[in-house]
């Protein structure tokens, strides 16, 4: 029990977070948004990004941090982990390769702004149905590959197990919310794509276009 104040600290701040996150990036909510300020939507995506990355990185350094190792892995085992977290980035990366990175980060709506041909109807951005490449195997491949790189450490402390457990939530809950709005911009589309292609581990199932 006398960890266990740290662990609800923990879930708490992370918590935050990801409530924070999820409703700022809620389709309805950047709707709303946009009949506010219109055009200047444009900006809206890097300040998103911005935030996200300030409320997590205030999440995380605010954090207890009790001395409690789990446990420590020694040689090679812990070589082992580490080859295992290395396919998880180069994965990570081959996913990030499938997104239009500008777009993500919010550069390219700005740039659209000041060249006077952004449409409001796109809201922050536009978008794309990825279906190829790792979406095809997984609807959210760059939550699955982060939680490979995240997920297999050859040390774990007590912290790091509940943020893990925290990001692994977080993860699953938030594809939930983000596949709503995908619904909503795809439609029948998206639905076809949901039905064929799992959620985060990729397992055998029917591709798109493939018998």
């Amino acid at each position: 029990m006398i960890y266990f104040f740290d662990v609800f600290i923990t879930v708490i701040l992370f918590s935050l977070f990801a409530i924070s996150h999820s409703i700022l990036a809620a389709f309805d909510v950047k709707k709303r948004i946009t009949e506010k300020i219109g055009s200047k939507i444009a900006f809206y995506r890097l300040f998103f990004n911005i935030s996200s990355i300030i409320f997590f990185i205030a999440a995380y350094y605010l954090s207890p941090k009790p001395n409690v190792i789990i446990y420590d892995l020694q040689f090679p085992y812990d070589l082992v982990i580490f080859s295992i977290q290395l396919l998880g980035i180069i994965g990570f990366f081959w996913a990030g390769s499938y997104i239009n990175l500008k777009e993500f980060l919010g550069i390219t709506q700005i740039k659209r702004y000041y060249q006077g041909n952004y449409k409001v109807d796109n809201l922050d951005e536009y978008h794309e149905l990825v279906v190829n490449g790792p979406f095809k195997f997984s609807r959210h491949p760059i939550y699955f590959f982060s939680i490979i790189v995240l997920g297999f450490r050859s040390s774990m402390d007590l912290f790091y197990l509940v943020f893990f457990l925290c990001m692994l939530a977080y993860f699953y809950i938030g594809s939930v919310y983000e596949e709503k709005s995908l619904e909503k911009r795809y439609g029948k589309s998206y639905l076809d794509y949901k039905i064929s292609v799992p959620r985060l581990i990729p397992i055998p199932v029917k591709i798109i276009g493939r018998k």
